[in-house]
């Protein structure tokens, strides 16, 4: 049974400690993930200006803003954005990034699209916008023919050494024909929600981009994101190397530790500090580069320097209040409205500065937690409660100072799980020493009520900060009883028969004493001194006292019974009965005392007693306790008894019957 318990205790404990760490981990994780981005990520602490807390000056966003569109109304030719690329052209810069995709034609501006279409092919270092779908091709025929096509030009040149997992797109956006011809480079747009720390990457649940995936497989061939392809770009389009955690390249340093789930390869961004304009990176208006452009071709100074742009990154994107189309904000860690422009340029920053978070491995995360766990239940177990608290306290604090220095120098710890799991073990292991004590109680109060009433524990445990010598005057009823002749019978007896005769009538003496609320102050060798009235309060003490004694000399003559058949001697008691007033209370000193009643009326109840040997009888009770019992008593009254100690000679009653 024992080992039942225990091991009830041991799955109960673990299924208590899974699951709050499951709930801890899918939902207080990640929002504890986004305030350590926000507060501590992005930000300089102890004035350490060396950090960078701003995305890179060589990338810089053009943003088709509300300024744009109010000049420029939306939907706008397209070849609005000759403009942007023409001016771009003339300013040189490394890479542009178009952060758009065209799917269709502009039926009602045909020359404005070829136009768009022509200047495009100007340009080597344009990356434009694709993305994977999630649902399969309408016409699986022409599908593949656009997975073809798509492979043949855009497809990565990967060595493949990951455990091959089932593909998550089943099609893609495809291009117009001339779109298509017309475009060189490509990269994903994609951007799926979700926490990544350690295993979980619960995108399904979680509404807040933190995550970027640099490539993925589609129908056997590999697609890099923006960021992955402006590193290629920018680096000679090294090979690609990638495995279940990492993507590598060829004669590169640069290695990306990844995540890999069942269908993906995600990495968590480095998110950078947002400037009062809502970007983590420097932006200026299209209609700025717009009017710029045309300002060099009218010969006037153009409102925007082409200097600005050279030898930068610039990514395209649209940026415009819900309503026209062209709202692409997104809630990630640092901003719920985060401009979907500058999450792609804060990925281009991660890969070409090799700007990584480091995340904790989920195994090491789980060592500090069950570490700490160990460390809390020791003090717990072995301290005072003011000790193990303030430890608690303590390892709890310093946890969350070292989780937040861990995400200013960019390193991904858990945070609330373990501290779930520490206040958890608190909870468990002051729940597992309160059981403890209460045992170890039960089994001292179990042990001492042996030795003393179980009233009278009751008693000292209820006042147990007022324990102390003293106690009051109390009218109570106190009777003895004894063995007659069981001195000498005892020296014809071996000392196991005489444990086993007195401890078998002790046995069936003491529940009579408790069922009539009496309670057994002490046994004297083979006497009985029980008290009634107090600590139970019982304002009939007297009637119960007689009643009691009367039902006790009826067991004896069961016990006789027994004994003889048995073989052993037959015992007779005497039982002496008096109520008066007493000192009852605590009595000794002050580091042993014992809860008795003192006084004339505890000395006549005894003497009554021993007066059962004269008179030859078993049941005698003082004139006070007569008076409260006669109605219900037959008694044999004995005149004038000189009673040693007594100045006067006083009637004592044998009682031969009670009516109970």
């Amino acid at each position: 049974m024992k080992r039942f318990k225990l091991l009830f205790s041991i799955i109960f404990t673990f299924l208590v400690f899974s699951f709050i760490y499951i709930l801890s981990y899918n939902l207080a994780e990640p929002k504890a993930y986004d305030f350590m981005t926000k507060h501590y990520l992005t930000k300089n602490l102890f004035f350490d200006t060396n950090k960078k807390v701003y995305g890179s000056d060589d990338i810089l966003l053009v943003v088709i803003d509300a300024k744009t569109v109010e000049k420029y109304r939306w939907p706008w030719k397209r070849e609005n954005y000759c403009k942007i690329f023409e001016y771009l052209n003339y300013a040189k810069p490394k890479l542009i990034v178009y952060d758009a995709i065209i799917t269709t034609l502009d039926k009602e501006n045909i020359e404005s699209d070829r136009k768009f279409f022509r200047t495009l092919k100007k340009f080597n270092n344009l990356i434009v916008g694709f993305m994977p779908r999630f649902v399969k091709w309408e016409n699986s025929e022409i599908g593949d023919r656009i997975d073809i096509k798509f492979a043949n030009k855009f497809g990565l040149n990967v060595l493949d050494k990951s455990t091959k997992t089932p593909d998550l797109y089943k099609s893609i956006m495809s291009f117009p024909d001339e779109y298509f011809n017309s475009v060189k480079n490509i990269g994903s747009v994609s951007i799926l929600p979700g926490f990544i720390n350690g295993n979980i990457s619960n995108w399904a649940v979680d509404e807040v981009y933190r995550n970027h995936e640099y490539i993925f497989r589609y129908k056997g061939a590999y697609y890099p994101s923006f960021a992955l392809k402006s590193y290629l770009m920018l680096n000679d389009n090294p090979q690609i190397i990638l495995t279940d955690k990492k993507l590598s390249f060829s004669e590169k340093d640069l290695s990306i530790n990844q995540k890999k789930t069942y269908y993906q390869t995600i990495t968590p961004l480095r998110f950078y500090n947002l400037y009062d304009t809502g970007y983590s990176h420097k932006n200026y208006s299209a209609v700025d580069v717009i009017d710029s452009y045309n300002s060099i071709l009218s010969g006037k100074k153009p409102k925007l320097d082409p200097e600005i742009f050279k030898n930068k990154i610039v990514v395209i994107g649209a940026n415009v209040p819900a309503g026209t189309g062209l709202n692409d904000n997104k809630n990630t860690s640092i901003s719920v409205n985060h401009p979907g422009v500058d999450i792609q340029a804060t990925a281009i920053d991660n890969i070409i500065h090799n700007d990584f978070l480091k995340v904790v491995p989920n195994w090491l995360n789980n060592l500090i937690a069950v570490l700490g766990m160990i460390l809390v239940y020791a003090y717990i177990r072995f301290c005072n409660l003011q000790r193990s608290i303030l430890s608690t306290f303590l390892i709890i604090i310093g946890y969350l100072i070292i989780s937040t220095l861990c995400f200013y120098n960019c390193v991904v710890i858990n945070v609330i799980t373990p501290i779930m799991m520490f206040v958890l073990t608190t909870i468990i292991a002051y729940t597992h020493k309160f059981v403890l004590e209460n045992k170890s109680k039960e089994k001292v109060k179990s042990a001492m009520g042996k030795y003393i009433s179980q009233d009278v524990m009751k008693r000292v445990i209820q006042d147990i900060d007022n324990l102390g010598l003293g106690g009051k005057r109390a009218n109570v009823t106190v009777l003895f009883s004894d063995i007659r002749g069981f001195t000498s019978m005892s020296e014809q007896m071996s000392p196991q028969q005489v444990s086993e005769i007195l401890n078998e009538y002790f046995t069936e003496m003491e529940p009579i004493i408790t069922r009539y609320n009496g309670v057994i102050n002490k046994f004297i060798g083979d006497a009985v001194m029980a008290i009634f009235g107090e600590p139970i309060q019982d304002k009939n003490h007297p009637q119960n006292a007689v009643k009691c004694a009367y039902a006790m000399l009826q067991k004896v003559k069961e016990l006789q019974k027994k004994w003889v058949k048995e073989g052993k001697p037959k015992i007779e008691i005497g039982v002496g009965i008096n109520t008066g007033e007493v000192f009852v209370g605590n009595i000794g000193s002050i580091n042993r005392m014992e809860y008795t009643v003192i006084g004339d009326t505890v000395n006549l109840a005894s003497r009554l007693e021993s007066y059962n040997k004269i008179y030859k009888t078993k049941l005698l009770i003082s004139p006070t306790t007569y008076e409260e019992v006669k109605g219900f008593v037959d008694v044999i009254k004995i005149s004038d008894v000189q009673i040693r100690g007594k100045a006067n000679k006083m009637d004592i009653y044998e009682v031969l019957k009670v009516i109970l």
